[in-house]
């Protein structure tokens, strides 16, 4: 089963994560949630989710993970302001590993550089800056790249991103 670092802060979109990780859980992967210190307590924007962080992010490697997912909401905004987060993003890109990315989560990728002649989608007011980083945008519910990165627009599309995460975590994760 896969070990799945979370990076999360203040003001995600609580169903964006909830859902998503209770869908990982249940199939048997381990969610790990990190922002910039271990025992951060953060808040969904929608005041519904709390998270206790269980790990800093100086506290960990990308090697000691099997995929990376990006909660959506205003959480990946403030953290791609974080050069630690960027990194630590842009590192699970190169190595091919999978990358599940919802609503403004790819925000995070685009200042990664990492979306270059990539499948995705995202949340339609950051659509044109997906296209800007280069990738192909699709206005779908899920698009799946390579079976590696799996974006979704909006928390209308959890199912369909949970179905296609699980699928993807499931043949890459062995």
């Amino acid at each position: 089963m896969a070990r799945i670092a979370t990076v999360i802060t203040n003001m995600f979109e609580d169903s964006e994560y909830t859902e998503p990780a209770k869908a990982f859980t249940d199939a048997g992967h381990e969610v790990v949630t990190i922002e910039k210190e271990a025992g951060n307590e953060v808040k969904g924007k929608q005041g519904v989710a709390t998270v206790q962080v269980d790990q800093g992010i100086d506290d960990v490697k990308p090697e000691d993970f099997d995929a990376l997912f990006i909660p959506g909401g205003f959480s990946p905004d403030q953290l791609r302001a974080d050069e630690r987060f960027v990194k630590f993003a842009k590192s699970f890109m190169d190595a091919k590993k999978p990358v599940l990315a919802i609503c403004h989560g790819p925000q995070l990728l685009i200042t990664a550089k990492t979306l270059e002649g990539r499948d995705a989608t995202g949340y339609k007011s950051i659509q044109v800056d997906m296209e800007y980083a280069g990738a192909k945008v699709a206005d779908k519910e899920v698009v799946v790249c390579q079976n590696q990165l799996v974006t979704s627009r909006q928390p209308d599309d959890i199912p369909a991103f949970n179905r296609e995460s699980l699928r993807v975590l499931e043949e890459q994760v062995k």
